[in-house]
């Protein structure tokens, strides 16, 4: 962000924001593992860890501010994510969709706050780690129902479906179990993160690049702070959406292991 400012006073225009922009050099040191993003995942387990503890420090029957906060948080997914798409074995998956949810959803909502603005989730890394999580969890839920052989024997073979077609289906079904879910529940995140995060550089910085222009270009700068304004109300949503999303695919995923046919 830097060279972007420098190369607007030096005259050499604006320079629009690119990947190199969610390439950050480390905070201290001299190497990769104290970088923005990293230092950004472990403050959202300091906060999310914290927002609860004080949640549920004093609960009582007549809740507090905090602890009504955190008590709909909680049934938010342990009632319409793991109770209504997994049925009477839910809530033993309860605590790891709550932790994803509210993981996520710290990381995402970053982007927004200000002085760290930057989610997380817009390495793709983060959610890659994410959905093996989900993708070992799932498939060793299934397993361990059904059996390794009977498990692999859904996937490949479909009941009710002619034999000449398993030539074509089979290898389409396993690769939508093993390669393509965990691709695009990481991906579908990671996108929306970066893409959301893209735009709010581009009309932030080039709000501020208008405003060192001439008088007719600083007239214009007050737009594109505006619409930059109204972009991170509907981020936010985005990303709310976005966390949500993770957690309802993993909970139908499960669900979909846990089914005698799936």
């Amino acid at each position: 962000m830097r060279s972007l400012h420098l190369l607007s006073r030096e005259g050499a225009g604006f320079v629009p924001p690119s990947t190199n922009d969610f390439n950050l050099p480390p905070v201290f040191g001299n190497n990769e593992y104290t970088t923005k993003p990293i230092l950004l995942v472990f403050l959202s387990v300091i906060v999310v860890s914290v927002f609860f503890i004080m949640a549920s420090r004093k609960a009582a029957i007549v809740p507090s501010r905090l602890q009504f906060a955190g008590e709909k948080i909680y049934e938010f997914v342990r009632n319409d994510v793991a109770r209504e798409n997994i049925g009477h074995e839910f809530m033993r998956f309860v605590p790891y969709l709550f932790t994803l949810f509210t993981f996520v959803l710290t990381n995402n909502i970053f982007g927004i706050i200000p002085l760290l603005q930057f989610p997380a989730m817009s390495h793709v890394s983060f959610p890659y780690v994410l959905a093996i999580f989900t993708f070992v969890v799932f498939h060793y839920v299934g397993i361990r129902k059904q059996g390794i052989r009977k498990y692999l024997k859904d996937i490949m073979f479909m009941p009710g479906v002619p034999k000449a077609a398993y030539i074509l289906l089979t290898p389409l079904e396993l690769a939508t179990f093993f390669i393509v879910r965990p691709l695009t529940l990481s991906l579908r995140l990671f996108a929306n993160m970066f893409a959301g995060h893209l735009l709010l550089l581009v009309f932030i910085l080039g709000g501020d690049h208008l405003l060192k222009g001439v008088i007719g270009l600083k007239l214009i700068s007050p737009f594109a702070f505006a619409f930059g304004i109204g972009l991170t109300f509907f981020e936010f949503m985005v990303q709310c959406l976005q966390a949500y999303i993770f957690t309802l695919l993993t909970a139908l995923y499960i669900a979909g292991a846990l089914a005698d046919e799936h």
